[in-house]
């Protein structure tokens, strides 16, 4: 594959260029309810060409082999375009040359399962939660998907690195007269098919847990003291603060670059986040990213000061920060952008029980459930959550969302517990679709949270 790589790359006059091509596989299966309504696999491949010239950089993406001339012409004409209408010029930062064959351990690879087998393990999983009285309906899949890319650049890299992807999951819903509650349940990962066996105790405590919903009582609104678990709480550090740390978010809003300027005190001395890629097993684990550089742990939030950001080649030269490898893209259709890959939050030392008895009185608050941010606010909803009094678990509570404001979160997070978790499914819409950008925290309790109810 790399000779045709480089006889394409051969005809590009420019200053830097790099071309990526990449075979996409996915399998997927969906129950809706009782029907199967949809079952499949495909195969699909394609190149993306980036170039930079005389300061200017653009990107085309082609399908066919003998597409390329006209990709290249399209990519140095817009590169031109680019050069004479920029304020500044497209300068990346060195990137060291690599030359590698990576694929990532699969201990089972989903490839060596047949879709039969992988229909009657939803089936199964399905069947579940449908086998209650109190359920209406289920919206339960399954999906694996592979990316076989390679990627050739004028400085000499050359990189083969397969990615794969597994998941399982959906929704619940149950009913009672005229009130409705879902639950979301989902897990897989990235090191072979096993992440998704074996799920039917996972199955069957969410069923219960959206089945309890039907008893729970509103969430009164107000201001509380609050125990996040992982998911609500990674979903913070990736939603509310991750977003900050990609360079091409602040570059150019002047307000936000000021406000997030390595060495500012941005939160609680209790409170560290990293992005850690290189976490072998983990969902959002990849070597190298879609601009052939090596990632890195980047440890972004250090005892509150703000240690480090999420760069591409471009925005660390703008910057003049190191570089992260976190410049990645959704396949073939697209040029790379900044995503996060696994940012957690860091864990302390407090047991669970211990952070309720801090919280004293207030909500125990579980597993996200959408949301949005605004700026430097944000607005989360809750699946789930359970009154804490005097330090105990009381009784279980729906209908939550809690909002903020980021900075002052960061600093109304005064404890963090000691039982991180990652999260087992993924996913970012910034841009392009990221479904291996993945999150995670302990328990963190956060003073004074507003919460939206009745």
């Amino acid at each position: 594959m790399f000779e045709q790589l480089k006889r394409i790359l051969a005809k590009v006059q420019a200053d830097y260029a790099d071309l990526r091509y990449e075979i996409k596989r996915d399998t997927f299966i969906n129950f809706s309810g009782k029907e199967l309504d949809r079952i499949g696999a495909n195969k699909t491949d394609g190149y993306v060409l980036r170039v930079l010239k005389g300061g200017g950089m653009s990107s085309v993406s082609f399908t066919r082999p003998e597409e390329a001339g006209a990709a290249i012409r399209s990519a140095l004409d817009n590169a031109g375009l680019f050069s004479r209408n920029q304020e500044k010029p497209v300068i990346l930062a060195h990137s060291p040359v690599i030359r590698e064959n990576f694929s990532p351990l699969q201990k089972l690879d989903p490839a060596h399962i047949t879709i039969d087998e992988k229909l009657e393990l939803t089936r199964r999983y399905n069947n579940i939660p449908l086998s209650q009285e109190k359920i209406i309906t289920t919206n339960i899949g399954y999906a694996d998907i592979s990316r076989e890319k390679y990627f050739l650049n004028t400085e000499g890299s050359e990189i083969n690195e397969n990615l794969v992807t597994v998941r399982m999951g959906g929704y619940i819903t149950s009913k009672e007269g005229n009130l409705t509650q879902n639950l979301r349940i989902s897990s897989g990962g990235s090191n072979g098919f096993q992440n998704v066996q074996n799920l039917e105790e996972m199955f069957e405590k969410r069923t219960k847990i959206v089945l309890d919903l039907l008893q729970a009582k509103p969430i009164p609104g107000g201001a509380a003291n609050c125990v996040l678990n992982p998911s609500m709480a990674g979903v913070f550090a990736h939603e509310a603060f991750g977003h900050f740390s990609e360079a091409d978010i602040v570059e150019s809003l002047p307000a936000m670059r000021e406000k997030m300027q390595l060495g500012n005190i941005l939160g609680n001395e209790v409170l560290s986040i990293t992005d850690d890629a290189t976490l072998p097993g983990q969902l959002g684990f990849y070597k190298y990213d879609d601009e052939g550089v090596a990632v890195r742990p980047v440890k972004l939030l250090t005892n509150g000061v703000l240690t480090g950001r999420l760069h591409s080649r471009r925005t660390a030269a703008e910057f003049n920060e190191p570089l992260s490898g976190h410049c990645v893209a959704e396949d073939f259709r697209y040029a790379p952008i900044i995503r996060m890959g696994t940012i957690f939050i860091e864990p302390g030392t407090l047991t669970l029980e211990e952070l309720l008895n801090i919280a004293e009185n207030g909500y125990y608050i579980l597993d996200a459930k959408g949301g949005q941010t605004s700026g430097e606010n944000f607005t989360f909803g809750a699946q789930y959550g359970y009154e804490v009094i005097n330090g105990r678990l009381g009784q279980m509570v729906r209908d939550i969302n809690i909002s903020g404001n980021l900075y002052q979160t960061l600093k109304d997070i005064t404890q963090v517990g000691n039982d991180r978790v990652l999260s087992r499914t993924g996913g970012c819409g910034k841009g392009q679709t990221n479904i291996r950008s993945c999150h995670g925290a302990p328990h963190v309790l956060v003073r004074d949270v507003i919460i939206g109810g009745v």
